[in-house]
């Protein structure tokens, strides 16, 4: 079983959803990222999702994708991503999810990436542009390093595709709550609602599901929750924070993320 995996469990036996938290590596600097990192697991996120930058962040929104350009403006590579994951996990004991786009992978040669993902200490892996149909070398690569296959799931998604999905993806399913890309949102649509309803009838209770893509607020969070999904995945609110860099920023960011839990104890 993996630690992700036992991070939905315990969840589930406390009775409360997980929160999986984004931070962009190299935003605004690598020296930070520690730093921005264990404010949001003192906060109490249960899974850190780093994202390793690129200069074509297709499924981002203006935030992230300006959180990208900063990173890569700082010279932030992917084994200096895999450097600084490492750092966090020899100093807190959450799993951690790197999230990237497939070029930086097929550029350091997949089998290669995989194996120095373990290396680093990565527990799974989210390649929002590498769909399903073409990622058997790549759930065969991470498979043999016991590396997560998270997949993404959008409201497009046939049942039929969404079975596939479900049966391939490891840790736990992604499901993007609306059509576009990510971005904080004000309130969570009645349409989210209903494709949380549908995804999780699908998943049959074979993995767990985060929600992700406009989730910002507690209110967001107990919705969710509430409709069915294990799991909240906060990312534009956090990096928000960061870009106004703010001298309290990391306090910010710790108070941000105890609300944010919060809410996956007070969602029944």
């Amino acid at each position: 079983m993996s630690e992700i995996t036992k991070v939905f469990q315990e969840a589930k036996k406390r009775g409360e959803g997980a929160l999986i938290g984004y931070v962009m590596a190299g935003d605004p600097n690598l020296q930070s990222t520690p730093e921005i990192a264990a404010a949001l697991i003192k906060g109490g996120i249960d899974i850190l999702e780093v994202g390793l930058p690129f200069s074509d962040p297709i499924a981002d929104g203006p935030t992230i994708q300006a959180a990208s350009v900063r990173a890569l403006a700082m010279g932030t590579s992917p084994i200096k991503v895999l450097e600084v994951v490492k750092t966090i996990k020899l100093k807190f004991d959450v799993p951690i999810v790197v999230m990237t786009y497939y070029n930086p992978v097929f550029k350091i040669e997949l089998e290669r990436f995989c194996s120095l993902a373990k290396d680093y200490m990565v527990d799974g892996l989210i390649i929002p542009d590498l769909p399903l149909e073409e990622a058997a070398d790549y759930r065969k690569a991470a498979k043999t390093q016991s590396l997560d296959t998270i997949f993404l799931a959008a409201p497009s998604t046939s049942n039929e595709r969404l079975a596939n999905i479900v049966e391939a993806s490891t840790g736990f399913l992604y499901l993007v709550s609306h059509f576009g890309v990510t971005g904080a949102k004000t309130t969570v649509e009645d349409s989210s609602i209903r494709l949380i309803k549908r995804v999780k009838s699908c998943a049959d209770e074979k993995i767990p599901l985060a929600v992700g893509f406009g989730i910002s607020k507690p209110e967001h969070v107990a919705k969710i929750l509430h409709a069915g999904a294990d799991g909240a995945i906060v990312g534009s609110a956090f990096v928000n924070i960061i870009q106004k860099g703010d001298k309290d920023m990391l306090s910010e960011l710790q108070a941000t993320a105890a609300a944010l839990k919060a809410a996956t104890k007070d969602f029944k």
